[in-house]
């Protein structure tokens, strides 16, 4: 790793404008590229005390040996420059989103002399309109197969179009009227450009007019008794209103809008985008990536913005397809500042765009929609990853190959500690057997300390270590007893075997009740074996320890495992901080490669296990606000509540007022007051308590230390 104050650039040397700069390492490949609208403050905040920076950060700047910048005179220029430059060095330290999957679009070679309507996938060309993305590519046969009655296009092939030509027949699509057949001549290339616009426009959203003027013309038709051609009229009118029906009004207002949203962990992203044409979705989209770089919901918006429209032309007319930047863009995030990147869609577009948040009505409703579908995305990519039995398979070798393990650890146990500020501290512990979860095996535990030999600790005294060393010595304790009784069941059935005793097995003696540790009612069979005859509860030890911290949590967790005697599980840590995997008593972490498999599904049982910890953890907290005398008082809300608590100051005052009194709170009327009052007297305190040592009266709170403390005393 270089040392970052090895590069650092001389005070005075960076200048105090905009522009781009690059980090490059030691191979002079650039690592990160990134924008600044003052490049001295930017590049500064590099070089500060790594442990302040991001986990990220540090590592990129460590990773680096040089920088070097680019003054440009707009912050616009920048956002442009900067794209180009990730485009052309593909930083690895910058987000780059990849598509989940391919989607294929609509596209019209506008820039053939005989226009042609296709399928297509891949990056955009010039001079092509596109009209997408499409889930599917069958839903865009099915469109342009009803369209192509009224707009005859050409759909052939360069090969095709130039046999046609040359026999002098065109292909079974100009027989059945589907194609206007410009190879043979029936239409000059003016007239098949022509009707090749009017398709990209009836596609882009204006079909109201189209519409109007074919009926127009079928009822013209039928006035003119040419019934035929009326009937024709008629029936494209409704192809054309079937191909409309197969894309949903959204916004009644006829709206032109990108809609964007973000659905993220602490790892990865998801980004869903729904292409809003003439008031439907005529497309959508969706991209995940890894968060290599440290970047907010803000940041990761202004990187699919980029990736979205930076190959886009810029005219006006492209913009009416979905492929193009549109009138209105609606993101969950807005970066800081917003204008330089507005400009630059108003640069792409040719004209003004909108970028803002949608805050009401339908367009806000939508965007819920496209984040929940944000949200389905990024957990279907985990699912897919975590499911494919081969990648799971080189995950587990390469965690075996890193850790130096014998075999593959095909059962993993991570263990995890929540607390809220020393109180109410849990620990979690999950298992992952051959790379998936087992959720009928996760276990919850309520931290207290142990009591004998070692000294109780508990409240603030309490620390992740120790509460780490206790929870992993809880649970091979549990393993040693249950390993010690299916022993001796063993060793029983063996004895009735040989004496002739009935085939079935006696049942081992049921576990004595003990700590929050114990199976859950739905868990609720005995221990020992269950019906498959298989070890249950804490009978099978892991091949892995995984417990989320560093080093002082891999020693505690090590050393309660000696303490035991337990010498055939291997035990490791994962730090948050750089992802690092600490092992027993080394000085430096084992690092691997941040695209490695082995890392991941580390990282997805950590993760796991700080979920299920800290929803324990949220859930005892909740349990343990108990309701207060106004809580119970019906028809009193909390907005009333805090109204009364706000104008008496406290609930012994309150309890002191008269009705008329508690009246004179504004939306408290005598009925109510009636009822607040007849509730606070039956939730009313005893008798004050008198202190036998003064003889003085006390208040309602010392009256309860103090019978606390007697009772305590007394036991």
């Amino acid at each position: 790793m270089a040392d970052p104050s090895s590069y650092r650039p001389k005070p005075g040397q960076i200048p105090d404008s905009p522009g781009v700069y690059k980090f490059r390492d030691e191979h002079q490949r650039v690592i990160y590229v990134g924008k600044a609208k003052s490049l001295r403050q930017r590049l500064s905040s590099y070089f500060q005390d790594v442990a302040n920076l991001h986990p990220r950060t540090a590592t990129m700047v460590t990773t680096a040996a040089s920088v070097e910048w680019t003054v440009v005179s707009t912050e616009v220029e920048a956002l442009q420059l900067e794209y180009s430059w990730i485009k052309e060095f593909d930083p690895r330290f910058n987000v780059k989103y990849r598509d989940d999957k391919s989607y294929p679009s609509l596209a019209v070679t506008l820039n053939e002399e005989f226009p042609r309507v296709q399928v297509m996938r891949g990056p955009k060309k010039k001079g092509v309109r596109y009209f997408g993305p499409y889930g599917h590519a069958w839903a865009i046969r099915e469109t342009v197969d009803l369209m192509l009655r009224v707009f005859p296009v050409r759909t052939c092939s360069a090969g095709v179009f130039k046999r046609s030509a040359q026999i002098g027949r065109p292909c079974l699509l100009g027989y059945i009227g589907k194609c206007s057949a410009p190879c043979v001549g029936r239409i000059s290339a003016e007239e098949h450009r022509e009707l090749a616009e009017e398709f990209c426009d009836f596609m882009a959203g204006r079909t109201g007019a189209y519409l109007r003027r074919l009926e127009q013309r079928m009822h013209e038709a039928a006035e003119e008794m040419e019934y035929e051609r009326a009937a024709r009229l008629r029936d494209d009118i409704g192809a054309l209103r079937r191909a409309m029906e197969k894309n949903a009004v959204v916004l009644a207002d006829a709206t032109d809008a990108d809609l964007i949203a973000v659905a993220e962990d602490e790892l990865e992203a998801a980004v869903q985008i729904f292409h809003v044409r003439g008031g439907r979705v005529r497309g959508q989209r969706g991209w995940v990536t890894d968060k290599v770089e440290a970047v907010d919901t803000a940041g990761l918006v202004e990187h699919a913005l980029q990736q979205l429209y930076g190959d886009e032309e810029g005219d006006a007319a492209q913009s009416a397809g979905s492929g193009g930047v549109p009138k209105e863009v609606l993101v969950p995030a807005l970066p800081d500042p917003v204008e330089p990147l507005a400009q630059w869609l108003t640069d792409r577009r040719g004209a003004r765009v909108d970028l803002r948040i949608p805050q009401r009505g339908d367009k806000k409703d939508l965007m819920a929609t496209v984040q929940r579908n944000a949200q389905q995305a990024l957990a279907l990519h985990k699912t897919k990853r975590a499911s494919d039995l081969t990648t799971r398979s080189r995950a587990l070798e390469e965690i075996a190959e890193a850790l130096d393990l014998d075999s593959a650890p095909l059962r993993i146990e991570c263990f995890d500690i929540s607390h809220l500020q020393g109180d109410d501290v849990v620990a979690s512990m999950v298992v992952f057997e051959d790379g998936l979860a087992r959720k009928s095996e996760y276990r919850r535990f309520q931290i207290k300390g142990r009591v004998g030999d070692t000294q109780v600790w508990h409240g603030q005294g309490q620390d992740d270590v120790r509460s780490m060393h206790e929870v992993v010595s809880r649970r091979f304790r549990r393993y040693l007893q249950e390993k010690q009784k299916t022993g001796e069941w063993q060793e029983e059935a063996v004895e009735d075997a040989s004496t002739g005793a009935e085939d079935t097995p006696p049942q081992p003696p049921a576990e004595p009740g003990g700590g929050a540790d114990r199976v859950p009612a739905a868990d609720g069979e005995q221990a020992g074996r269950d019906e498959d005859g298989r070890p249950k509860r804490f009978a099978y030890p892991p091949q892995l320890v995984v417990v989320d911290g560093g080093a002082p949590q891999v020693a505690a967790a090590k050393r309660a495992l000696d303490e035991l005697g337990v010498d055939d599980v291997a035990v490791c840590g994962l730090a948050k901080r750089l992802e690092e995997v600490w092992l027993p008593g080394e000085t430096d972490p084992v690092v691997l490669p941040r695209s490695s498999e082995g890392l991941y599904l580390l990282q997805r049982v950590r993760d796991e296990a700080h979920r299920f910890a800290i929803t324990y953890q949220r859930s005892k907290r909740a349990k343990s606000f108990k309701a207060g005398p106004l809580d119970t008082v019906p028809g009193l809300g909390g907005t009333r509540r805090q109204a009364l608590l706000k104008h008496f100051g406290s609930l012994k005052r309150l309890r002191a007022a008269t009705i008329e009194e508690i009246c004179e709170v504004p939306g408290i009327g005598r009925k109510t007051a009636e009822t607040v009052a007849a509730a606070l007297a039956r939730t009313a305190p005893a008798a004050p308590a008198v202190n036998t040592a003064t003889g003085e009266i006390m208040e309602e709170e010392a009256a309860a230390a103090a019978s606390t403390s007697t009772r305590g005393t007394e036991r």
